[in-house]
């Protein structure tokens, strides 16, 4: 298919309607014109190895026939109603098998959203304010998930140092930021402040760095101590890792998770998933005008979204599907890590099969100042060179898919093998 804008013309048109010329996602020069299995094109026809796939939901792939088949169904009877619908409540009872922490939920339109209030949700549920986050943890764009999540000045834990402009600073007073990864930290800030923390909000797998062994136990363990909600944000790992999440892999439940990317089968839909007695405040009728949390949303539950998410989580329940995205994760993290160690380039591969990225450092990754700490120079570089060789990737992440096929792995350890003598020789 061809078309008569370019990516520059594109990017001329977007500059005059969009601050900074895009999004806000993505580099703002880059168009994609379409996707379809595992490859995507850009507006100029340059085709690409797909290994960002929408950030992460498009796990089966741009297209899927058996998805596209239950989303045409659905379409003509209706595209959104403001009104509980069938699928949607097929979808929840379906979390609910499949998610440990979930007994009920509650459907909003994004991740971001989801993290908001779940938030908010502890704050109800506890009658306390503050919020223990870790450095480096994403939780979205609320102004509690903008404190310490990409700071490029390091300060003294607990203080939070807003990433966003626009934040009152009575937020910065209710956050307490600690290390990912240090249980001697965590233990001390609660000795001191867990009788009026709320919420323990951590992302299983922090980004790209998983959690050192006994150290989710550990925030479980403080949590039940202290009365303290523990949250685990679940939009990432959540039916990647495994069916059932990062609570499957790691084997600790927290009280609440928030779901997004994958539950709506590239559709807009996240929820908020956890105890009854919790997700209770969403309901008026059972806590009373006091304690009740307003939620609603135009497009919570759209049904759309949610027989596009059924239809993604029955193929993903299908056997053999999570062997199938770790062995393709696992040729890839060993296809990197090989082109630069035959080149003698200083790196680790960090994170899981199912979401890594190459850090360029000689020490370990145990947390956001090990990664900030890291040669980014190099990491900007390697990135840059992969994507002009065909992979299309985030700057600091790599998502395998399950639609990747023998000539995408050809794509890729060529384009690793590029990328790697690039660095070696800068």
């Amino acid at each position: 298919m061809l078309t008569t804008l370019s990516q520059s013309d594109w990017a001329a048109r977007a500059r005059a309607v969009l601050p900074g010329g895009g999004f806000g996602n993505f580099d703002p020069t880059l168009f994609i014109r379409e996707g379809q299995g595992s490859r995507v094109w850009d507006e100029d026809g340059k085709e690409y190895v797909d290994l960002l796939i929408g950030s992460g939901p498009m796990l089966l792939g741009h297209g899927h026939p058996e998805v596209l088949e239950a989303v045409a169904e659905q379409l003509p009877r209706g595209m959104t109603f403001f009104a509980n619908n069938a699928a949607g409540v097929e979808l929840a009872e379906e979390i609910c098998r499949a998610v440990p922490c979930a007994e009920q939920i509650r459907y909003v339109s994004s991740g971001g959203e989801a993290d908001m209030y779940a938030i908010r949700l502890a704050r109800a549920f506890t009658g306390r304010d503050r919020i223990v986050k870790f450095e480096g943890g994403y939780h979205g764009m609320s102004a509690e998930a903008q404190m310490s999540l990409a700071p490029a000045r390091m300060v003294n834990f607990p203080q939070a140092v807003p990433d966003s402009a626009g934040i009152p600073e009575s937020v910065r007073a209710e956050m307490l930021i600690a290390p990912f990864n240090d249980p001697d930290y965590i233990r001390s800030l609660l000795a001191e402040h867990g009788h009026k923390v709320a919420a323990i909000i951590v992302e299983p797998l922090q980004r790209i760095i998983p959690p050192e062994p006994g150290f989710l136990q550990l925030l479980r363990e403080e949590a039940d101590k202290y009365g303290i909600v523990l949250i685990f944000d679940e939009i990432v790992t959540g039916f990647r890792l495994a069916y059932g999440g990062a609570q499957e892999v790691y084997g600790v439940r927290p009280d609440i998770a928030t779901l997004g990317k994958i539950i709506g089968g590239g559709f807009p839909l996240a929820a908020i998933a956890g105890r009854a007695d919790i997700m209770a405040h969403f309901d008026k009728a059972a806590v009373g005008a006091d304690k009740w949390l307003m939620q609603l949303g135009t497009l919570s539950g759209n049904p759309v979204a949610a027989v596009a998410g059924l239809k993604t989580m029955e193929i993903l329940r299908r056997d053999g599907q999570y062997d199938h995205l770790r062995d393709n994760g696992r040729r890839l993290m060993a296809m990197a890590s090989a082109a630069l160690t035959s080149q003698g380039v200083a790196h680790r591969v960090v994170g899981d099969p199912t979401l890594f990225e190459v850090v360029f450092t000689r020490g370990g990754v145990r947390d956001y100042r090990d990664v900030f700490g890291a040669d980014t120079a190099r990491g900007t570089q390697f990135n840059k060179v992969l994507m002009q060789e065909g992979l299309f990737k985030s700057p600091g992440k790599t998502y395998p898919s399950l639609a990747l096929t023998e000539d995408d792995f050809a794509v890729a350890e060529a384009a690793y093998a590029k990328a790697a003598a690039a660095i070696a020789q800068s």
